[in-house]
């Protein structure tokens, strides 16, 4: 799932003001060697040495226990003691008691911690008294966080491309609200500027051409078979009235073209299971100043000055390799100037403490001289975050997929959504970090078998609601059951891995890496799956009546937990498959 390395560095990109208050299994164990080491340094069996902090991490390999802890080794100098020495001697503090059932010493300097059974078992009922909250931290202390994902231009129906970006925005969203933070999930949509000009001369060309004039498309225009199927649609609704009144009649028909698209990928996120709670135009940046006030800002903090009859961005007095055009020499806002209205909306106005935006690959170039313009603004720019999510590539039958087999244009989401589901969609999309780039099985995505990882991870779900239907026709009661006879290896691993889920999210709240999600409920699927092949859960053997009662209640925290990963991942928990 992930290694101390990925921890260590995912603490060392702490979100700015993030409070570090919460108490994972870690951090006991933490505050367990520390009180060791302060009492082996007291009684003077351990020179003293300045401690920044002791980290505690999972070890690779399981057979050296649950947690184990380095300290020892980076000791060694100050100390100048045999790291080996330093850890048997920090060891000698520490009992085997509370939630610790093992302390060990290994070369060449850990300290490895194993949990106490009986404390393992007795976390089901912390699980199941937790709910659909279990995994919830207060990291974020109620912080104001943005994510804006997706943000399409309303030009074109949204593809392959933009649906990993809504995964992953999607994803580390919810995320960030089980870590505590307040989020916005934010879409913006470019309804002005030359593009949409672009869109509007195109589909008025069609509407013609539907009417059966001779038009012809624009050459730098949009010439893709959904712009017919608009014309014919509204040529179906409206008639032939935009031809009536020539002067209005291109940009009453670009409205509602554009409303059009805009419905359309509203219910292609919908149909991704996205929820937007902000729908952001570009033109109110305009219509309501925050491109004037952004302006000054700059201006007045010293970062705008003129030249060739220009106006421009003086991102060099911040380090950066150019100056940038703000507004052309034509009187006419660049991109550059819109996103610097926006990002001042986002940082200014609504007062966001922090901002993530998702953005496709190709917008990496724009990512330094943003941070500029947030340095402009007077505000630190690690306030702002982008991550940029790379290409996909669809193959079938290990051939790549280019066009769509209908319109012979580029695959929209909505194709495939229609081919491979939602569920599909959401998990393979999430299952590679974003600056990688991936291949989209879809032959597997389909796949009704354990090969699939989608279809292992809820079969496992399905699995467990199953056994929990056979208990209710039986009519077993096991919600006082004894929980002290989990202590077959299968029952505890799967304890275990149920309680890696807040240090999860934590992990993945601070490094912002939602494709975690997807590799820890696979292995959550698989933990159950070892469990219910080495131990009958529902037994109907004589004397075995209060453990199949033990193992209900396990199944049943092992169904919220999954379910909680799912619903994580914004996917379906099916209760039968």
């Amino acid at each position: 799932m992930f290694t101390g390395e990925e921890t260590r560095k995912a603490h060392n990109n702490l979100p700015i003001g993030m409070p570090d208050k919460e108490k994972m299994i870690r951090d006991e164990i933490s505050q367990i060697v520390k009180k060791a080491l302060s009492e082996a340094q007291r009684t003077e069996i351990l020179p003293q040495a300045d401690v920044d902090e002791i980290a505690i991490e999972r070890p690779q390999n399981p057979g050296h226990g649950d947690f184990a802890c380095s300290l020892p080794m980076k000791l060694a100098r100050p100390m100048r003691m045999n790291p080996l020495s330093i850890a048997e001697k920090i060891a000698s503090f520490i009992p085997a008691e509370g939630l610790l059932g093992g302390v060990e010493v290994a070369a060449p300097g850990f300290i490895n911690f194993s949990l106490r059974g009986d404390w393992l078992s007795a976390q089901v009922d912390e699980i199941l008294n937790a709910g659909e909250s279990f995994g919830n931290l207060d990291l974020g202390a109620g912080q104001r966080v943005q994510v804006e994902f997706v943000s399409g231009n309303p030009t074109g129906p949204l593809h392959v491309a933009h649906a990993r970006g809504g995964v992953i925005g999607s994803a580390l969203a919810n995320v960030l609200e089980a870590a505590g933070y307040e989020v916005e999930r934010e879409y913006y949509f470019n309804d002005s500027g030359n593009q949409v000009e672009l869109f509007k001369r195109s589909l008025y060309a069609r509407y013609q051409q539907a009417l059966g004039l001779e038009a012809e498309v624009p050459e730098d225009g949009y010439h893709g078979e959904y712009l017919v199927e608009l014309a014919q649609d509204i040529k179906a609704s409206e008639g032939d009235r935009f031809l009536k009144d020539t002067d209005g009649a291109r940009e009453e028909l670009g409205k509602l073209g554009l409303d059009r698209m805009m419905q359309a990928i509203r219910d292609d996120v919908d149909g991704l299971r996205i929820h937007f709670d902000v729908w952001f135009n570009e033109a109110s940046l305009y219509s309501g100043g925050q491109y004037e006030r952004s302006m000054k800002l700059l201006e007045d903090n010293g970062y705008v000055t003129k030249a060739d009859g220009a106006t421009w961005f003086a991102s060099t007095a911040l380090g950066d390799e150019k100056d940038n055009v703000l507004v052309r020499s034509s009187g006419m806002p660049t991109y550059f100037a819109t996103d610097v209205a926006y990002h001042y909306n986002k940082f200014i106005e609504r007062k966001f403490d922090r901002v993530i935006n998702v953005w496709g690959a190709d917008h990496q170039g724009h990512i330094p001289r943003m941070k500029h313009v947030i340095s402009a603004f007077g505000l630190s720019p690690d306030r702002l975050t982008v991550i940029v999510n790379q290409i996909v590539t669809l193959k079938r039958e290990g051939q790549v997929v280019r066009l769509s087999k209908r319109t012979g244009d580029m695959i929209s989401l909505r194709e495939l959504l229609d081919e491979v589901g939602v569920d599909a969609c959401r998990f393979f999309f999430l299952s590679r970090s974003p600056e990688s780039q991936m291949e989209f099985d879809l032959e597997l995505a389909k796949q009704e078998s354990s090969e699939n990882p989608v279809y292992y991870v809820q079969y496992a779900h399905a699995r467990i609601a199953s056994i929990l239907r056979l208990a209710e026709e039986r009519e077993i009661d096991f919600e006082e059951a004894d929980l002290s006879l989990l202590t077959h290896d299968a029952e505890l691993d799967l304890i275990r891995k149920m309680l890696v889920l807040p240090e999860l999210i934590e992990m993945m709240s601070r490094s912002l890496e939602p494709h975690h999600l997807p590799h820890y409920s696979m292995e959550l699927a698989n933990a159950f799956h070892w469990f219910y092949q080495n131990c009958r859960v529902v037994s109907s053997v004589e004397g075995e009546e209060e453990l199949t009662k033990s193992r209900l209640k396990l199944a049943r925290a092992a169904k919220v937990v999954l379910a909680r990963c799912l619903d994580l991942m914004s996917m379906s928990a099916p209760e039968q498959m």
